[in-house]
């Protein structure tokens, strides 16, 4: 049973400020004969086979013991997809983007030696969680269907495709996804995977009760660390930054080398007030695992004490990281649009995430994004309908309350204001080392509610939730509804007046003349 597990397993890894997945791919054939490894690159095999992370060490001894047999025999295209997907996972634990083109070479090769119609899927299931891990979610949601038809019992596609739909924000497709993996795989890494899906549902409780479970039965010290910080993470976004405290040593206990564990330390000690701490954390974590993310999450802690020599030496880390990860093909521009929305250029912002959009990138995390890039850069009336966007889907997010709570207090909207501001801060009073102050200022200046209740008793009803192609579908009487995230690179921008399509399509947008929007 455990070879025939070890034949036809992938591994998937959470990593990242948002879910990217790292896949281990074992072959038909590994552990029959001569050449299986031994020693940690088995243990590797072994936490594959079961679906666990592989712990840094034995990940380094399996792509050691793959580099030296592909050396050997270069027409070994098992061995080729094993290097290619373990290079894949060694770069999400360390952060080293280098390791991407070694991959895409080490899984192309596979493909030459034997493509992925005459047995070789895993080539193609790497090939898809290399896609995701560089952002590049339409190519992923590409190869991993490629995967899920050559093989659609077997598993290892679906996580892969979890995450290129969830990026797509196609997030109907991604739940089909989740339903077809809890069919044909079980266990911890598919109850973390569900935790995270309740989690974007906004089923915080069915979510936490999963991640318990998830770390309850993992049966090895990395495989339990990963669930711990699953734990640590939505604890911290249901503000219970204690608790989150508590998930994240007890994952460093298990890992000293999770260096996400680590920064989400970092995170709770700031919202404790802790900060001397957590900037400690945070140079460790930009030292050995150097992320744009993390750049800007540290900064935006010095800023918040008001060191602008620190802080402004981790937003030019923010540029350098991202531009240093492009060269190995990353897209980076949702936290460059990030950092230039707050703290540097809005309108260069709103350029970025225009981008994002055409390309299909329409997640929740890339609509509040949008949304405040533009409200930054003055645009608020185009900025309301992509944070009606991000807070409409069910992930109950303080940031993205806290990001339309401003819009609508700009646009004059004091009522929603007060209401999504104080959301904010009931979800997360320390959402944000920087933002969190401005957040309670603005909720006192709002001030009560004037006497006597709304004068409009029955509100404007339930927000505009579109991805702007919904007319386009409705005049073409609903073709192609379930095909997936087909239509997530279509806008469908004409005459969709208030939609976030049309708003894209405004006169920042990079688009030809004549106003079309994203195509």
């Amino acid at each position: 049973m455990r070879r025939e597990t070890l034949k036809n397993a992938a591994v998937s890894t959470l990593v990242g400020a948002t879910l990217v997945t790292g896949v281990v791919l074992l072959a038909p054939g590994w552990g029959d004969g001569d050449g299986a490894p031994a020693g940690p690159a088995a243990r590797a095999l072994a936490a594959a086979g079961a679906g666990a992370p592989a712990a840094p060490a034995d990940l380094k001894a399996l792509i050691s013991d793959h580099e030296d047999r592909v050396r050997d025999r270069p027409g070994d295209a098992a061995a080729w997809a094993v290097l290619g997907a373990a290079y894949v996972e060694r770069a999400a634990q360390t952060g080293d983007f280098a390791l991407y083109p070694k991959a895409e070479r080490a899984l192309r090769r596979s493909l030459a030696e034997r493509p992925a119609e005459k047995g070789n899927t895993g080539a193609a299931v790497g090939m898809g969680a290399l896609a995701n891990a560089r952002h590049d979610w339409a190519a992923g949601r590409s190869w991993g269907e490629r995967a899920r038809r050559l093989d659609p019992a077997s598993w290892a596609a679906y996580p892969v495709l979890v995450d290129a739909f969830n990026g797509l924000g196609d997030h109907a497709a991604a739940g089909r996804a989740m339903d077809r993996l809890q069919q044909v795989a079980s266990g911890p890494q598919v109850k973390g995977r569900e935790a995270m899906v309740y989690r974007d549902k906004g089923w915080r409780e069915d979510a936490a009760a999963l991640a318990y479970d998830a770390a309850l039965t993992s049966s090895t010290r990395s495989e339990k660390a990963a669930a711990l910080v699953r734990q640590g993470e939505l604890a911290w976004e249901r503000g219970e930054a204690a608790e989150s405290l508590e998930h994240h040593e007890a994952a460093l206990e298990e890992d000293p080398e999770a260096r996400r564990a680590l920064a989400g330390r970092a995170r709770a000690l700031a919202a404790l007030g802790r900060s001397g701490e957590a900037q400690r954390d945070w140079r460790t974590v930009l030292e050995e695992r150097p992320s744009a993310e993390y750049a800007l999450e540290a900064g935006e802690l010095d800023d918040a004490l008001g060191l602008d020599g620190d802080a402004g030496t981790r937003y030019a880390q923010v540029r350098a990281l991202v531009a240093e990860a492009r060269k190995h093909g990353v897209d980076g521009d949702l936290v460059l649009a990030r950092y230039e929305a707050d703290h540097g250029d809005p309108a260069a912002a709103v350029r970025l995430l225009q981008g994002e959009w055409r390309q299909g990138h329409r997640s929740v995390h890339v609509a509040d994004a949008m949304g405040w890039a533009l409200y930054r850069a003055g645009r608020a009336g185009d900025a309301l309908p992509f944070a009606k966007l991000a807070t409409g889907q069910g992930l109950r997010s303080a940031v993205f309350s806290y990001h339309r709570g401003e819009i609508e207090r700009e646009l004059g909207s004091s009522g929603p204001a007060r209401r999504h501001i104080d959301e904010a801060l009931r979800t997360n009073p320390g959402f944000s080392p920087l933002l969190a102050p401005v957040a309670r200022k603005a909720l006192e200046d709002l001030g009560e509610p004037a006497a006597g209740g709304p004068a409009d008793l029955w509100g404007d009803g339930p927000d505009e939730i579109t991805r702007g192609d919904e007319e386009e579908k409705a005049e073409s009487g609903g073709e192609g509804a379930e095909s997936g995230a087909e239509g997530a690179g279509d806008a469908g921008a004409e005459g969709v007046s208030g939609s976030p399509a049309a708003s894209v399509s405004g006169s920042a947008s990079p688009s030809p003349a004549g106003g079309a929007g994203p195509r």
